[in-house]
C-alpha cells in the first residue's frame, strides 16, 4: 500500500479512501468543488501581514515574528508543508532570537481554508 506521509495520523479507512480517489483521479475535482475560492495572499509581505494578524488575535504576548515567507524549496529540502524555526544570534553580550515561518509555495494557489487550517475549518468535515 502506498503511504501518505501527511495523512499518517488519520485512520486507515480515510487513508485508503484518499489513495483510491488519487488513483481514480477524483481527488482534485472533489477538492475544487468543496473549496472553489482561492485566497488573495500572493506575496511575502501579504503573508507576513496575514500571519501577524492571526498572531495578534490569538497570541498577543508571544514574541514578534521576524520573517514569514513562501519558500519554493521547502518541499524538497525539509519534506514538509511549512516550518517554524527559531534562530539565535549573538550580538556582543546579548543573545537574540529570530522567529521565522516558512510556508511551502504550493499554498499560494490554494483555498483560504488550507492556509488557515484552524479548528473552525475542520469541524464537520468528513
Amino acid at each position: 500500500m502506498k503511504t501518505l506521509k501527511y495523512l499518517s495520523a488519520y485512520p486507515e479507512h480515510i487513508q485508503q479512501r484518499v489513495i483510491t480517489m488519487i488513483s481514480a483521479q477524483q481527488l482534485g475535482p472533489l477538492l475544487a468543488q468543496r473549496y472553489p475560492n482561492q485566497h488573495g495572499i500572493q506575496t511575502d509581505k501579504m503573508l507576513y501581514d496575514y500571519t501577524l494578524s492571526i498572531k495578534n488575535e490569538f497570541l498577543k504576548n508571544a514574541p514578534a515574528i521576524s520573517k514569514v515567507i513562501f519558500d519554493s524549496k521547502i518541499k524538497d529540502i525539509q519534506h514538509a508543508l511549512g516550518t517554524h524555526t527559531q534562530i539565535s544570534r549573538i550580538q556582543g553580550n546579548k543573545l537574540k532570537a529570530k522567529h521565522e515561518i516558512r510556508i511551502a509555495s504550493l499554498f499560494k494557489n490554494t483555498p483560504p481554508e488550507f492556509l488557515k487550517n484552524d479548528y473552525n475549518t475542520r469541524v464537520g468535515t468528513s
